[in-house]
């Protein structure tokens, strides 16, 4: 806490959040198997008051997909975890991906977060296990020593990690259904959401751009939505550590990672919206990043 420059009265504050990395000094050899169970024992506890700004709104939801819409509203209280909803032919595929830098802080807060997500909508829908976190590593060694029996609600060694929630599941309704309440809570949400993009780092704003457009986005399309030169683009990105090459390489991963889990999309369609207009230099590219190529993603389906 000395290294932080954080007190006792630091960590009461509501607008305060303990750095992931802090994991490290009470977990020094955290490993994947610890990091899943403690994100999962750590969901056990997550109450509906639990999530600031997000507990109101997260309580008046109306339905499901309200409480899934909520995920647009993550960066105001952790920017550890991103999530990417995904509408898929039997629901929507919410992807969890972790900013920690840690791959074994990645794994805890990715777990924490979409088991917390799960037991919430049973809190307030009821219990249900229709839905499916897919974990993209393996199961915790023994782990039945440590949390209950297999859960149907848990699927591991997934190619990567998501929320899968069925169509008809997301037409649920809450409990404490209060739509004013939540249409109130939501404008506040996106006034604050607002202001904290105006604050946000470059490379930040960068991320979102890529991420709301469409794969076809380059430097120049970019560089112009900022008013900038692609060189001034450039600098400012290295001024903070990254490149705009990085930047899209990832958000184009992250989307195809998504897309490809949707048997309904073929693979040349996949391509086609990140902008390969060969299928080819997609599977190429895909197979750069990952290790292997996207058939194999997906094994079993066409193209």
């Amino acid at each position: 806490m000395a290294r932080e420059v954080a007190d006792g009265d630091v960590l009461l504050r509501p607008d305060w959040q303990a750095p992931a990395r802090w994991f490290r000094e009470v977990y020094p050899e955290l490993d994947i198997d610890q990091a899943t169970r403690l994100g999962r024992t750590f969901a056990e506890q997550a109450q509906l008051t639990s999530f600031g700004p997000l507990s109101l709104p997260l309580i008046s939801a109306g339905s499901v997909a309200e409480i899934v819409e909520l995920l647009t509203f993550l960066p105001l209280i952790t920017t550890a975890v991103a999530t990417r909803i995904r509408p898929q032919e039997d629901g929507l595929a919410v992807g969890l991906t972790g900013h920690t830098g840690d791959p074994e802080l990645d794994c805890l807060i990715v777990t924490y977060c979409g088991s917390a997500l799960v037991r919430l909508i049973n809190v307030l829908v009821g219990d249900t296990l229709s839905m499916t976190l897919h974990c993209g590593w393996p199961a915790p060694a023994a782990e039945h020593q440590y949390l209950p029996g297999p859960d149907p609600r848990f699927a591991y060694d997934a190619p990567t990690t998501y929320l899968h929630v069925p169509a008809e599941t997301l037409a649920d309704v809450c409990r404490f259904s209060d739509p004013t309440a939540y249409r109130l809570a939501i404008a506040d949400l996106q006034k604050a959401l607002d202001q904290r993009m105006r604050t946000s780092s470059f490379s930040e704003k960068v991320r979102i751009s890529l991420d709301d457009g469409p794969g076809s986005k380059s430097g120049r399309t970019v560089a112009a939505e900022f008013s900038l030169s692609v060189s001034t683009l450039k600098r400012r990105l290295r001024d903070e550590g990254t490149t705009f090459g990085d930047l899209l390489r990832a958000s184009k991963l992250e989307r195809a990672k998504l897309q490809l889990l949707d048997p309904s999309v073929s693979i040349s369609q996949v391509a086609a919206d990140l902008g390969y207009s060969d299928l080819a230099n997609f599977s190429h590219a895909f197979k750069r990043w990952t290790g292997q190529p996207p058939s194999q993603f997906r094994p079993g389906r066409n193209r």
